[in-house]
């Protein structure tokens, strides 16, 4: 039973009779007769569940014709005409970037991050004894005294809360625990439906945006394999070719909204800080610890003993807010500083990774989920190779990925995720630069020349073409953390957004996966409904009201693309696995390595992932406003549930002889076999879209 033991050389009724073999051991298995063959002190032992199915699949890959021959040239190709068709309804397609609009945005960014570095222009930091916060007022909300409200974090999350409070004519005071504003995590995409949001917030803010950000939504996004993979059931792949090619500007321009872009971190703290509020709006070293609700208002504690007092505090302090962690009574470890937001790139390598073994503790006490995912990421100024073609890919592996974005100015953002534990740590690197460690790394895990990585797979090149041209002190590492999505984890209804004359929002709230770029834009959602809802009250002793409704119309929306980012990590990038495996043990019995059905869903999907991806951006750009849940787009996210519910009830059927073996968890592991035949019979599924 050794995968190895059938070459091409053997005939193919000799393949078949040992196809039969296995199948004949695992259905012994699955009844019993796995006692017999497997000794006690087997650290695998087989199981019933699923053992059935994960054998189907294997087999394909025991019979080395399956995976021979050449890969379609249709997946090599970067824009089909599907989507070329779709790009030509912009009104200004994609040009090359001209050296002066390279050299506008990169000094543009410099000049921003500068300033942050030197509290020039864009923070305000003085004390001010007189400042309206320090006293306690206790009037009635009118025209002449309009409704105070406390923001706690400087990050996109607050500087948007920030703006659209001011905008409604509030007095509004933001406190950031930085001293600095470091361009960590570099440039942000802003997506369609965050930049009508702030359109309807400050239109001044809406035009400079667009005036320094560049479009990433002109060109093709999509995901690709990193390395050669496949069989001619379910379709052969060379390294870098699509998986599956998608169009956000599609969606855009049916829901009326402005295309994508992308602009540098400074930047958009230099627009927002400009354009946004007073000047003396912001202060900095200024972070808020503790808070007490009274019935005229609510009193924040500075760090540095300070009081504040306002109508409403806000907690837009990142996914271990502090505000958070006073709202639902979580215990003392489940608050801190880590390694991410505003001051993350102010950090070197040798805090950066103390905070990372920190906030292990942390997230177990704070309710946060370790995504199973640290990332390296990096921004280099480099022209690549596909730029005029590909704003944004993905290349897939077993246990790790690579994201790359257009990032404007010649220049690119990547993310490399590797799945291990949290908590790891690299080398530090040499005083003459001579050891790279977290550079090296990644060369070794993504290799595209010689046996490839450890483990034997040689990676498509544009993965080190950008990590080569990233600087080591550039490149920048931090364990991934999201939050229990709201239908998985039904405690979250009874965790609250907001409490009396308190609310927390962004990350603070609904920390996600970076895969959909969201979540910087739903934090700005919830910025414009929060103000909204703020604006309709006449009375202080009606803000509660007021950020009650707030919760309730953000809860739902930001709960589904919460859960769609889940999705694409834990699914899409996830469901690339490596194959099921019986082995013999060193003590003489048998055991499975690879034992899992990750990737059943995802190869169930495969065929419609291009349609999927549609109609996943039409429900982001469509509900905006947060007015309802959008039928329409609900209604089309459960048509392609029902669609899977299909598929897995006809490979049930086709395959019902089985089931005696397998349990409920096996009905949908058994599936994978039939969906990948299917998968195999649309290799033209673009043009059937």
């Amino acid at each position: 039973l050794e995968p190895k033991i059938v070459s091409s050389s053997r005939p193919r009724a000799t393949m078949a009779a040992l196809v039969v073999l296995r199948l004949v051991f695992v259905v012994g298995a699955t009844t019993g007769f796995q006692h017999a063959v497997t000794p006690r002190t087997t650290t695998a032992p087989l199981t019933r569940r699923g053992a059935v199915a994960d054998v189907l699949r294997d087999v394909k890959l025991d019979i080395p014709w399956l995976a021979e021959g050449d890969a379609p040239k249709t997946n090599k190709e970067n824009i089909p005409q599907s989507i070329a068709s779709v790009l030509a309804q912009l009104d200004t397609p994609r040009t090359p970037e001209s050296a002066a609009r390279v050299a506008q945005v990169r000094n543009r960014a410099k000049t921003a991050s500068d300033q942050a570095t030197k509290e020039q222009a864009l923070l305000s930091g003085v004390d001010d004894v007189s400042a309206w916060w320090r006293q306690r007022d206790a009037q009635s909300t009118t025209a002449r005294r309009p409704l105070r409200v406390l923001v706690a974090g400087g990050g996109l999350a607050g500087l948007a809360t920030a703006a659209a409070c001011h905008a409604k004519g509030f007095q509004v005071a933001l406190f950031e625990q930085a001293s600095t504003y470091a361009p960590y995590g570099g440039p942000i995409q802003i997506q369609s439906n965050a930049l009508r949001a702030i359109k309807r917030i400050n239109p001044a803010v809406f035009d400079a945006l667009l005036e320094a950000g560049t479009c990433t939504a002109d060109r093709v996004s999509g995901l690709k394999i990193g390395y050669r993979r496949g069989n001619k059931l379910a379709g052969l792949y060379d390294a870098g070719d699509w998986l599956v090619r998608f169009d956000t500007v599609g969606p855009a321009l049916e829901a009326g909204l402005q295309p994508t872009v992308v602009v540098d971190r400074p930047v958009i703290q230099q627009i927002f800080v400009e354009h946004g509020f007073p000047e003396s709006t912001v202060r900095i070293r200024s972070r808020v610890v503790a808070y007490e609700e009274h019935a005229d208002c609510v009193e924040a504690v500075l760090e540095d003993g300070s009081t504040a007092y306002g109508d409403v505090l806000v907690g837009a302090d990142g996914i271990w807010s502090t505000v958070r962690h006073q709202m639902h009574g979580l215990d003392a470890g489940a608050v801190g500083f880590a390694a991410t937001g505003a001051a993350g790139g102010a950090l070197d390598d040798a805090e950066a990774a103390k905070l990372n073994r920190a906030t292990v503790k942390m997230a177990r006490q704070a309710s946060r989920r370790y995504s199973g995912f640290t990332c390296y990421a990096g921004l280099c100024e480099h022209k690549a190779s596909n730029i005029e073609d590909v704003s944004y890919q993905i290349l897939l592996g077993s246990n790790k990925y690579f994201v790359s974005t257009d990032a404007g100015g010649e220049r690119q953002q990547w993310f490399a995720l590797i799945r291990e534990d949290a908590g790891g740590v690299d080398d530090k690197p040499s005083a003459d630069n001579s050891w790279e460690p977290k550079r090296r790394r990644l060369q070794e895990e993504f290799s595209h020349s010689g046996a490839g990585d450890a483990d034997g797979n040689v990676w498509d090149p544009f993965a080190l073409e950008l990590v080569n041209a990233t600087h080591e002190v550039d490149v920048k590492r931090r364990d991934l953390y999201d939050g229990h999505p709201l239908l998985r984890d039904p405690s979250t209804w009874l965790r609250p957004w907001a409490s009396d004359r308190v609310a927390i929002c962004g990350d603070a709230a609904h920390p996600m996966m970076p895969n959909l770029g969201q979540g910087g834009c739903q934090a700005i959602e919830d910025a414009l409904v929060m103000s909204q809802e703020l604006n309709a009250t006449t009375h202080r002793s009606k803000v509660p009201a007021a950020l009650s409704t707030y919760r309730d119309r953000r809860l739902v929306r930001s709960a589904a693309v919460q859960g769609l980012s889940r999705f694409a990590s834990d699914i899409i990038i996830r469901g690339f696995d490596t194959p099921f495996k019986i082995v013999a043990t060193d003590k003489g019995g048998v055991a499975v390595e690879n034992f899992n059905y990750a990737g059943v869903v995802t190869r169930m999907m495969q065929p419609i992932l291009p349609l999927f991806f549609k109609v996943q951006f039409n429900f982001l750009y469509d509900g905006w406003e947060n007015k309802a849940l959008d039928l329409r787009a609900g209604l089309a996210i459960a048509a392609f549930g029902l669609l899977i519910l299909a598929l897995a009830a006809g490979a049930v059927g086709d395959l019902a002889i089985l089931l005696p073996f397998v349990d409920l968890g096996g009905l949908v592991e058994i599936t994978t076999s039939v969906s990948e035949f299917v998968s195999g019979l649309l290799p033209n599924i673009d043009g059937i879209i």
